[in-house]
């Protein structure tokens, strides 16, 4: 089927600064300081990869869709999705009318 990769896509590292992975011929570089999304992820997250088109990935465990060229120059593309805030290390604020109610 013409315009069908027959390249796959596969991580190939995985360390404590980021990842990266083969695609086709071309290895790219994916620094946690640019794609804090992978940090936290498992092996087998960061593995589940998918290039529906030239220009498009897709990790569907983690649900998140790149732009090819946004990994090729991360500087280009500034803004960036933010990430889920661990509620486990906010306090609770509750205004302090319910605070001090009895």
């Amino acid at each position: 089927m013409p315009g069908t990769s027959i390249s796959p896509v596969k991580v190939t590292d995985v360390s404590k600064y980021g990842l990266r992975i083969l695609l086709g011929d071309e290895e790219l570089h994916l620094p946690y300081s640019e794609f804090p999304w992978f940090e936290k992820a498992t092996i087998e997250q960061v593995s589940k990869i998918e290039w529906p088109t030239a220009d498009h990935l897709y990790w569907p465990l983690l649900d998140i869709d790149l732009s090819v060229e946004s990994i090729r120059n991360p500087a280009a593309f500034p803004l960036r999705a933010a990430q889920p805030t661990d509620r486990r290390n906010v306090p609770d604020r509750l205004p302090d009318a319910r605070r001090t109610r009895k």
